[in-house]
């Protein structure tokens, strides 16, 4: 049984990526590859995810390309269409590029769930201020969730903390996703709003995106299980 977890495979090398696949795909629904390694190895990297998790028997998990496209509507409908042949579960622009981007990048690719990134979870609401979008944190991340899905999106990604608000905006078919997850008593790292997984998906999140805590472990399928049967236990 997968939990609905997007292990973030960002990973130094192909080798790492796959082992990383192989090693957590039975635990989990899905399997992210993120701006930094597409940017090095490109499709080799959602191949090698995919390849990695048959092997692994996992042949149901899902690809979230997450390269968070952001720019004029023409040239992310044009992106969109050139990663068409890896057949993403998900793909990620950012909702601050605007409707009309949204929607270009939801016609160019309609069998791939497009996903709007509302507010970067390293983000804070004085960070906000100083790039003067219009905050508090929880109110922008609504906004432009709605805005998104006007547009076409499918899926949103928000953090933990504002997930509930957005839930109760949007209808309930989109896809929610939290990044900034991490298991009581680990690190926050570089993230600013965060969560546990349980309170996450307690808020009604559908998708947890989680990284250092599963691929830094010394064995990352086991630190997937163990999320997984924690998740199972408390749902």
């Amino acid at each position: 049984m997968s939990a609905p977890i997007a292990v973030a495979l960002d990973a130094p090398d192909l080798a790492t990526l796959a082992s990383w696949a192989f090693e957590t795909s039975p635990y989990v629904s899905t399997l992210k590859v993120g701006l930094e390694v597409f940017c090095r190895d490109g499709a080799d990297a959602v191949k090698a995810a995919r390849d990695a998790a048959l092997r692994a028997g996992a042949a149901d998990t899902k690809i979230f390309l997450d390269l968070k496209l952001h720019d004029i509507p023409a040239t992310v409908a044009g992106a969109a269409k050139a990663v068409g042949d890896l057949v993403p579960d998900f793909l990620t622009v950012h909702a601050a590029g605007g409707a009309e981007m949204i929607s270009a990048a939801a016609n160019a690719l309609p069998s791939t769930r497009i996903t709007a990134v509302t507010v970067l979870t390293s983000l804070d609401d004085s960070a906000l201020d100083s790039i003067g979008m219009r905050g508090p944190s929880l109110e922008a991340a609504v906004r432009l969730a709605v805005l998104a899905v006007g547009a076409g999106a499918r899926a949103i990604v928000c953090s933990p903390l504002e997930v509930s608000a957005i839930r109760g905006a949007v209808p309930a078919d989109i896809t929610l996703i939290t990044p900034g997850v991490r298991p009581a008593g680990a690190g926050v790292d570089d993230q600013k709003r965060v969560a546990t997984p349980e309170s996450a998906l307690a808020a009604g999140a559908d998708l947890l995106v989680i990284g250092r805590p599963i691929t830094a472990a010394a064995d990352p399928g086991a630190a997937a299980r163990a999320i997984r049967d924690g998740l199972a236990a408390t749902r």
